[in-house]
């Protein structure tokens, strides 16, 4: 599995696992990543990120692979500009989306399409997220969104109202989508079925990319079906509880002190180089 390190690819979260608590990446772990590259290794992330709010990353990280974005519903190469697999919301999406707003009037929101975001409640916590992300939002009401390619719907909230959320939402008959915690203030609608692993899936099986091996890491609820689908997960030591659970290993180091470069040279270890 680990004989060739050329024939390894590394696919890491973002938020927590390779961003530090500063949302900057370690000096240890980007020259890890730059060794790991210079051995033939393959490197890219799986994010929640959109097209554009993770364009700055590409230059900053030196991407020449596809990348997971909208924790599962698209894969993207910038190289070509292309999607690559992408899988959108169904139409009654929009329903649930105004049942829930009815119900919980005071949490932010936002839809995310391929190239473009609609914030269409625009709270505290929704202000945050699109700071975080650094994108330009069009500012509308939910009904006067386009109907057409929503990737997935943001709810922004205090953490005691993403408790409530999800009480509620599990009262719901809403066929065809999930939802999935990506933050302590954040609680995402994606496509029933989607993950960051499904995504890692269908990676798979991209013509470049089949027989390969695939080391995942991630910290957050969001990342487990990946680090499940991985040949091997690993969570960094501030992962959450259920997260390290799932993983094959957990390890020493946090995302402020370097839990990719951690990774790396167990990688390195595996492939039995230097």
């Amino acid at each position: 599995m680990f004989e060739d390190i050329s024939k390894v690819v590394l696919v890491t979260d973002m938020d927590g696992t390779l961003l530090n608590s500063k949302k900057e990446i370690t000096p240890k772990d980007r020259a890890a990543i730059e060794r790991f590259m210079e051995l033939g290794g393959k490197f890219t992330v799986a994010t929640g990120r959109t097209i554009q709010s993770f364009s700055a990353f590409y230059e900053l990280l030196d991407l020449k692979f596809p990348v997971i974005m909208f924790n599962g519903s698209i894969i993207y190469d910038k190289a070509s500009e292309k999607v690559l697999y992408s899988e959108t919301l169904p139409d009654a999406a929009r329903e649930y989306t105004m049942q829930i707003m009815s119900e919980m009037s005071d949490i932010g929101g936002e839809v995310l399409k391929t190239y473009e975001t609609f914030v269409f409640c625009n709270n505290e916590y929704e202000k945050r997220h699109t700071e975080i992300c650094k994108v330009t939002p069009v500012y509308s009401a939910l009904e006067d969104i386009p109907r057409d390619d929503w990737q997935k719907v943001l709810f922004a909230m205090a953490p005691e109202k993403v408790t409530e959320m999800m009480k509620f939402v599990s009262t719901k008959n809403y066929e065809g989508v999930c939802f999935v915690k990506s933050a302590d203030i954040f609680f995402e609608m994606i496509k029933e079925g989607i993950t960051k692993g499904s995504a890692l899936k269908k990676y798979r099986e991209l013509d470049d990319f089949k027989g390969y091996t695939f080391v995942a890491a991630g910290d957050y609820n969001n990342d487990i079906e990946m680090l499940i689908e991985a040949d091997l997960g690993a969570a960094p030591a501030n992962a959450q509880p259920e997260v390290k659970a799932a993983a094959d290993i957990v390890l020493k180091s946090t995302c402020d002190e370097g839990a990719i470069a951690e990774l790396i040279d167990v990688i390195i270890q595996k492939c039995k180089i230097g």
